[in-house]
């Protein structure tokens, strides 16, 4: 127990370090933060009577991120000038070779792991091998110090199972440093314009070894982290967030990436409506994916009433069943037909242009949990709801509604695993008028169109299903028809399969 105290402490020491650099940097810019809620204090409409919001979902990279996921958040992060930024999972790739030592396939142990855990090493030294080497940063000080000490306890200890927990922790701190690392590059555009961000979990960030609550906790050391403590929540209980440099939000916590954040209108007498952060789940003990826990399906069904009877919008990483209900059945020979996923692994689909918006695209087969958690009917009976967004399928950027509720995917931001076209990598911008909250413009920011070409060597896997015929008719939240008025090339097939990192990865 006291060893296990003791690397907090250092962990925690290092950590105020370095919040405090980074505190100090991004304090000239708080005066003129890219959002206008942080400057006023609160999450709420303007003047102009707007609220906008930017996603950003599977990042999933390693310890080095790609330059180009960097750049992208933060060419999104000028355009789109949002009050807040939400990530929705997998921003760590928790199977990268860096955390082989503390590497987990699920969160129940398996004889498997050490095995699966070589073999991801394996892979990815070939696809480091194709980029040159990225380098990997370095240890801190603290944290070699720590690993150092833990390592030499280890093998003084006379009791073999003193001696594998010591050797784990070591291997821990070491993840912990990396990891640290990891999220203060991608996170460093979005600190620095001063915006506020809150964020969600996936079926990978855990991998590395580290639990959401400690994911919280290294978040929650960065300037405007709206994500709220969890250890004792009450979810009824409204939490003031001091730190989180909104002192006039509140915000209402069930379990580490499960909370509640409600916007307000611009004299603060009401709440226009509410935004949702939903850990869904990981991997599911029989097969295939998870859902979300029994308290965050209680949660959905108190938010409304939390939110004073305005409806919400959940933000969550993995993908309802109910997104299959934007499709429609077609022959295996039709022309961009993409295959379910397991449980619809026995048909192929394209979109179905009479329920989803121009510009959306279907890359892949939606990858939900075998069975239906309830999660949308819980939803719709409260009447608390009027959308949901996820990502998870990094090739998939579609926006529809299903028995009334908005249903959207968003592909990957990021340039460490699997996805589209290197120039369809996306955020996605939500802006809500307070006259039609219910009813938010949304559109992607993509690459080509914000920074240009790519400057990474890897390869991509590339498959697109549907072809966006009525482009010019999308939205342009940027007011910049010339970026974003041209319709789509398709190229399928640019590459049959990903050749590194372990294969394909959501």
């Amino acid at each position: 127990m006291g060893s296990h105290d003791d690397s907090h402490i250092v962990a925690t020491a290092a950590a105020a370090a370095s919040n405090a650099a980074v505190s100090k940097a991004t304090a000239s810019n708080a005066a003129r933060s890219l959002s206008v809620s942080a400057r006023l204090g609160r999450l709420q409409f303007h003047n102009s009577g707007k609220f906008r919001i930017l996603q950003l979902s599977d990042i999933q990279d390693g310890p080095t991120v790609s330059s180009d996921t960097i750049r992208l958040i933060a060419a999104a992060c000028d355009a789109a000038r949002p009050d807040l930024v939400v990530l929705t999972g997998d921003q760590i790739a928790g199977y990268h070779s860096a955390y082989h030592a503390t590497y987990r396939k699920r969160r129940w142990n398996t004889a498997l792991d050490s095995i699966i855990g070589v073999g991801r090493q394996a892979a990815n030294f070939l696809g480091d091998a194709m980029q040159g080497f990225p380098q990997t940063p370095q240890i801190s000080e603290s944290s070699q110090r720590r690993q150092e000490e833990l390592g030499e306890r280890a093998n003084s200890a006379s009791d073999p199972d003193d001696a594998q927990r010591l050797a784990h922790e070591r291997a821990l701190a070491g993840t912990r440093d990396l990891v640290r690392q990891s999220i203060r590059q991608f996170m460093q555009p979005i600190v620095e314009r001063g915006i506020p961000f809150a964020v969600t979990y996936g079926n990978h960030d855990f991998q590395c070894g580290i639990d959401n609550c400690e994911f919280d906790a290294i978040f929650r050391e960065l300037p405007g982290c709206l994500n709220p403590e969890t250890t004792g929540a009450e979810p009824q209980r409204a939490m003031h967030m001091p730190g989180s440099g909104l002192p006039g939000q509140v915000a209402y916590a069930a379990e580490p990436g499960t909370f509640a954040l409600p916007v307000s209108d611009v004299t603060h007498t009401r709440t226009v409506f509410g935004i949702v952060l939903l850990d869904s789940g990981d991997y599911a003990r029989g097969g295939g994916y998870g859902s979300p826990s029994a308290t965050g399906l209680d949660f959905l069904r108190t938010v409304p009433r939390l939110m004073d009877g305005a409806k919400s919008i959940v933000f969550q990483h993995i993908p309802l069943p109910q997104f299959y209900d934007l499709l429609r059945v077609v022959p295996s020979t039709t022309a961009y037909a993409v295959q379910g996923y397991r449980t619809y692994d026995s048909q192929t689909y394209l979109l179905d242009e009479t329920k989803t918006l121009p510009g959306s695209f279907l890359g892949e087969g939606i990858s939900c949990p075998d069975t239906d958690s309830g999660e949308f009917q819980v939803m719709k009976d409260s009447d608390g709801y009027f959308a949901l967004f996820a990502g998870h399928d990094h090739r998939n950027g579609f926006v529809g509604v299903d028995d009334g509720i908005m249903l959207g995917a968003t592909p990957t931001c990021g340039f460490g695993a699997y996805g589209p076209d290197p120039k369809m990598r996306s955020a996605r911008l939500f802006e809500f008028d307070i006259r039609h909250p219910y009813a938010p413009r949304t559109q992607l920011l993509q690459f080509g169109d914000l920074v240009g070409k790519p400057s990474s060597r890897k390869a991509y896997t590339f498959a697109m299903s549907h072809v966006p015929t009525n482009a010019g008719d999308t939205w342009n939240l940027l007011r910049r028809p010339k970026v974003f008025g041209s319709v789509l090339a398709v190229a399928v097939g640019l590459v049959a399969g990903k050749l590194f990192g372990g294969g394909k990865e959501k």
